[in-house]
């Protein structure tokens, strides 16, 4: 009899015991870019091209992207020359009905730029320093092309760009950018006036069917 009762308070004595010891919960694994383990977490790398643009350019514009060349007018700067933080505004072409923006990351010549953008080869994907070449007659940014991850290359499309949107107040002439040449690529007279001097610019005159 003094041993089932020894038994039985045995049991209650661990059953409390373990009823009050702390539970352990398993956490998951650190992604590589988390910050508390030295990389970011998987939603930081998903976004959207507009928050995206919005965060990294500073310029507060909300809505689809090919609604940002309209709402910028008489509230930031806008032009044609890309420069180093400006907003890309790429309008609705083909399958794409939303536009979409991408923000100048460094500027290489008057037709090669880098982009820093979301949204573009991979749904929700980031993507860095990625090459956006003016692929216009003129060399005046109104179509580009835009490196595609997929095909580790510049995509086919030609995108129609509305412009560059600037985070500076209206009125704020952007005349050329630091790598441009002080005049227009020379073009040369008459006959042949709409044939682009191949040295000045020789991907104007790939395009123009001069090379």
């Amino acid at each position: 009899m003094m041993l089932v009762m020894r038994d039985k308070a045995t049991a209650l004595f661990f059953g409390l015991l373990l009823g009050f010891a702390p539970s352990v919960q398993a956490r998951p694994a650190l992604a590589i870019d988390d910050p508390a383990g030295g990389a970011a977490p998987p939603a930081a790398n998903f976004l959207q091209c507009v928050p995206y643009a919005r965060n990294l350019s500073g310029i507060r514009l909300y809505g689809d992207a090919h609604t940002w060349w309209q709402q910028a007018a008489g509230r930031y700067a806008r032009g044609r020359v890309p420069k180093v933080g400006a907003v890309m505004a790429i309008e609705p072409h083909g399958n794409s009905t939303l536009g979409h923006v991408a923000t100048v990351s460094r500027v290489i010549d008057t037709r090669t730029i880098l982009i820093n953008h979301a949204n573009w080869s991979n749904p929700g994907g980031i993507e860095r320093n990625v090459t956006a070449v003016d692929v216009s007659p003129a060399n005046d940014w109104s179509e580009v092309r835009v490196w595609y991850a997929p095909a580790r290359n510049l995509g086919a499309s030609h995108w129609p760009v509305s412009g560059f949107i600037y985070n500076a107040a209206p009125g704020v002439k952007w005349a050329s950018s630091p790598s441009r040449p002080a005049t227009s690529p020379v073009r040369s007279k008459g006959a042949k006036a709409a044939r682009i001097d191949k040295r000045r610019d020789p991907i104007g005159a790939i395009i123009a069917g001069s090379y």
